[in-house]
Protein backbone atom coordinates (compact mmCIF):
# COMPACT_ATOMS: atom_id res chain seq x y z
CA UNK A 1 0.00 0.00 0.00
CA UNK A 2 2.85 2.39 0.82
CA UNK A 3 4.33 1.92 -2.68
CA UNK A 4 0.95 2.66 -4.26
CA UNK A 5 0.51 5.83 -2.18
CA UNK A 6 4.05 6.92 -2.95
CA UNK A 7 3.63 6.46 -6.71
CA UNK A 8 0.28 8.25 -6.77
CA UNK A 9 1.69 11.31 -4.99
CA UNK A 10 5.00 11.47 -6.87
CA UNK A 11 5.43 13.46 -10.06
CA UNK A 12 6.43 11.68 -13.26
CA UNK A 13 9.62 12.65 -15.05
CA UNK A 14 7.55 14.45 -17.69
CA UNK A 15 5.63 16.40 -15.03
CA UNK A 16 8.91 17.36 -13.33
CA UNK A 17 10.24 18.50 -16.71
CA UNK A 18 7.12 20.64 -17.24
CA UNK A 19 7.71 22.28 -13.85
CA UNK A 20 11.35 22.94 -14.71
CA UNK A 21 10.21 24.40 -18.05
CA UNK A 22 7.78 26.71 -16.25
CA UNK A 23 10.58 27.87 -13.92
CA UNK A 24 12.83 28.48 -16.94
CA UNK A 25 10.08 30.52 -18.58
CA UNK A 26 9.86 32.67 -15.49
CA UNK A 27 13.63 33.23 -15.44
CA UNK A 28 14.52 33.51 -19.12
CA UNK A 29 11.46 33.87 -21.31
CA UNK A 30 9.72 36.44 -19.11
CA UNK A 31 12.16 39.05 -20.44
CA UNK A 32 11.16 38.35 -24.05
CA UNK A 33 8.05 39.63 -25.82
CA UNK A 34 5.30 37.00 -25.89
CA UNK A 35 5.47 36.44 -29.63
CA UNK A 36 9.22 35.80 -29.43
CA UNK A 37 8.67 33.32 -26.58
CA UNK A 38 6.20 31.36 -28.68
CA UNK A 39 8.31 31.48 -31.85
CA UNK A 40 11.29 30.10 -29.94
CA UNK A 41 9.23 27.25 -28.48
CA UNK A 42 7.76 26.38 -31.86
CA UNK A 43 11.26 26.43 -33.39
CA UNK A 44 12.32 23.80 -30.82
CA UNK A 45 9.54 21.45 -31.95
CA UNK A 46 9.93 18.91 -34.74
CA UNK A 47 7.79 17.07 -37.26
CA UNK A 48 4.03 17.13 -36.96
CA UNK A 49 4.15 18.91 -33.58
CA UNK A 50 5.88 21.84 -35.23
CA UNK A 51 3.57 21.87 -38.26
CA UNK A 52 0.50 21.85 -36.04
CA UNK A 53 1.94 24.56 -33.78
CA UNK A 54 2.68 26.83 -36.75
CA UNK A 55 -0.77 26.32 -38.25
CA UNK A 56 -2.63 26.79 -34.97
CA UNK A 57 -0.56 29.85 -34.12
CA UNK A 58 -1.40 31.55 -37.41
CA UNK A 59 -5.04 30.54 -37.11
CA UNK A 60 -5.58 31.74 -33.54
CA UNK A 61 -3.62 34.96 -33.96
CA UNK A 62 -5.76 35.78 -37.00
CA UNK A 63 -9.04 35.50 -35.09
CA UNK A 64 -8.87 38.75 -33.13
CA UNK A 65 -6.33 41.56 -32.68
CA UNK A 66 -7.11 41.41 -28.94
CA UNK A 67 -5.49 37.98 -28.60
CA UNK A 68 -1.92 38.03 -27.37
CA UNK A 69 0.49 35.16 -26.93
CA UNK A 70 3.28 33.92 -24.72
CA UNK A 71 4.42 30.55 -23.43
CA UNK A 72 2.64 28.76 -20.62
CA UNK A 73 4.26 25.66 -19.12
CA UNK A 74 6.56 25.55 -22.14
CA UNK A 75 3.82 25.60 -24.77
CA UNK A 76 2.24 28.30 -26.93
CA UNK A 77 -0.71 29.92 -25.16
CA UNK A 78 -3.16 32.56 -26.25
CA UNK A 79 -4.40 35.29 -23.94
CA UNK A 80 -7.22 37.78 -23.70
CA UNK A 81 -6.88 40.52 -21.10
CA UNK A 82 -3.79 38.76 -19.70
CA UNK A 83 -5.70 35.52 -18.98
CA UNK A 84 -4.99 32.23 -20.76
CA UNK A 85 -7.85 31.38 -23.07
CA UNK A 86 -6.39 28.48 -25.03
CA UNK A 87 -3.15 26.63 -25.62
CA UNK A 88 -1.42 24.11 -27.85
CA UNK A 89 0.42 21.17 -26.29
CA UNK A 90 2.73 19.16 -28.50
CA UNK A 91 2.24 15.42 -28.31
CA UNK A 92 5.95 14.98 -27.66
CA UNK A 93 5.65 17.02 -24.46
CA UNK A 94 4.29 13.97 -22.61
CA UNK A 95 5.08 11.23 -25.15
CA UNK A 96 1.45 11.18 -26.29
CA UNK A 97 0.29 9.82 -29.62
CA UNK A 98 -1.50 13.11 -30.30
CA UNK A 99 -1.16 16.81 -29.59
CA UNK A 100 -3.87 18.75 -27.81
CA UNK A 101 -5.58 22.08 -28.22
CA UNK A 102 -7.19 23.11 -24.96
CA UNK A 103 -8.99 25.87 -23.15
CA UNK A 104 -8.62 27.32 -19.69
CA UNK A 105 -11.44 28.42 -17.41
CA UNK A 106 -11.22 32.01 -18.70
CA UNK A 107 -12.65 30.72 -21.97
CA UNK A 108 -16.39 31.30 -22.22
CA UNK A 109 -17.26 27.80 -23.41
CA UNK A 110 -19.67 26.83 -20.64
CA UNK A 111 -22.48 24.66 -21.97
CA UNK A 112 -24.66 23.48 -19.09
CA UNK A 113 -23.05 21.20 -16.56
CA UNK A 114 -20.65 19.43 -18.95
CA UNK A 115 -18.42 20.59 -21.82
CA UNK A 116 -15.04 19.69 -23.32
CA UNK A 117 -11.94 21.70 -22.45
CA UNK A 118 -9.32 19.87 -24.49
CA UNK A 119 -9.22 18.26 -27.91
CA UNK A 120 -6.83 15.74 -29.44
CA UNK A 121 -5.39 16.95 -32.73
CA UNK A 122 -3.35 15.04 -35.30
CA UNK A 123 -3.98 17.15 -38.41
CA UNK A 124 -5.07 20.73 -39.04
CA UNK A 125 -7.62 20.09 -41.78
CA UNK A 126 -10.06 22.75 -43.00
CA UNK A 127 -12.77 21.17 -40.85
CA UNK A 128 -10.56 21.21 -37.73
CA UNK A 129 -9.54 24.83 -38.43
CA UNK A 130 -13.22 25.83 -38.64
CA UNK A 131 -13.96 24.11 -35.33
CA UNK A 132 -10.98 25.76 -33.61
CA UNK A 133 -11.96 29.16 -35.02
CA UNK A 134 -15.55 28.75 -33.81
CA UNK A 135 -14.47 27.66 -30.33
CA UNK A 136 -11.92 30.46 -29.94
CA UNK A 137 -14.47 33.04 -31.09
CA UNK A 138 -16.94 31.70 -28.54
CA UNK A 139 -14.23 31.58 -25.86
CA UNK A 140 -13.42 35.28 -26.23
CA UNK A 141 -16.99 36.54 -26.66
Amino acid sequence: MADKEKSSSAFSDKEKEAMRERAREQREFKKLPGEEQVQRKIAEMTGNDKNLALGIHALVMGISPEITTKTWYGMPAYYLNDKVICFYQAGSKFDSRYSTFGFQESAQLDDGAFWPTSFAITDLTDEVAKKITGLVKKAIA
